[in-house]
């Protein structure tokens, strides 16, 4: 299996951005550069509404995360279709597929969200990192969370035809009811059961804290992110592996 994960994720690599003259360079530009255009277009009007943290590093803790979560669903949405040519070979089965993809998702997104967050440590951007494990773990977390909607993604992907239109429109909603944007303590208390449910939430709240820890949390947890993870990621391979031989027929 590790071989073939290994094969289909330099394969998927070089599909994406072995043709461009910027080469393997592209996979951090491109996402970057649609980061610092947020950050100069929101900075300048958000940088007062966000007393106990810099915006720069509140955006970047909810649009890395968000973004990892995001590429991963869709991407594993199609993993099915763009390698079922390679199925005819018994080593090659479709989780193989789904984890070479989202695991190149995963770097790239770990690398930009490295990069940025250097970047801004540089420019004298206040915080802390005393509590990296923990970031850590909260990254891991959502990681195991991406990857579990990803296999369901896979496998409602290669069950229906429609799929690969409606998932992407169902999951953008996330964008707003995640607090990429705002944070958890602007709602109400009578209201946050509305937005609490959402693991992600969780995440980059928590993600916020970590890296400052002036950052105020209510209603966010540890266990329940873990929780929503592995509830996600079991689930995810119970429903590919019971439709995986019906998925190697199609």
């Amino acid at each position: 299996m590790c071989t073939s994960v290994h094969a289909l994720f330099l394969r998927e690599l070089k599909t994406r951005f072995g043709e461009y003259r910027l080469g393997y360079l592209w996979a951090l530009l491109e996402p970057l550069a649609h980061m610092v255009v947020m950050l100069g277009i929101l900075g300048y009007l958000m940088h007062r509404a966000m007393p106990d943290i810099s915006f720069p590093l509140f955006f970047i803790c909810g649009i890395v995360p968000y973004s990892l979560f995001s590429n991963v669903a869709t991407r594993a949405l199609n993993a099915m279709e763009a390698n079922r040519g390679l199925f005819s070979y018994r080593p090659v089965h479709p989780v193989d597929a789904v984890l070479a993809r989202t695991l190149l998702e995963q770097l790239i997104q770990m690398t930009c969200f490295i990069v940025v967050l250097s970047g801004l440590w540089l420019m004298g951007e206040p915080m802390s990192f005393d509590d990296i494990p923990i970031a850590i773990t909260i990254w891991l977390a959502l990681a195991v969370l991406s990857q579990g909607i990803g296999f369901i993604f896979m496998v409602l992907g290669s069950s229906f035809k429609a799929a690969d239109k409606l998932l992407p429109i169902l999951i953008r909603p996330l964008y707003f009811a995640s607090g990429v944007m705002f944070p958890l303590h602007v709602i109400p208390p009578d209201y946050r059961w509305l937005v609490d449910w959402n693991p992600l939430l969780h995440a980059f709240e928590l993600m916020r804290h970590a890296l400052s820890p002036s950052y105020p949390l209510y209603g966010v947890s540890h266990g329940y992110l873990w929780l929503c993870a592995l509830v996600c990621m079991f689930c995810g391979l119970l429903l590919y592996k019971g439709r995986e031989p019906a998925m190697l027929r199609s």
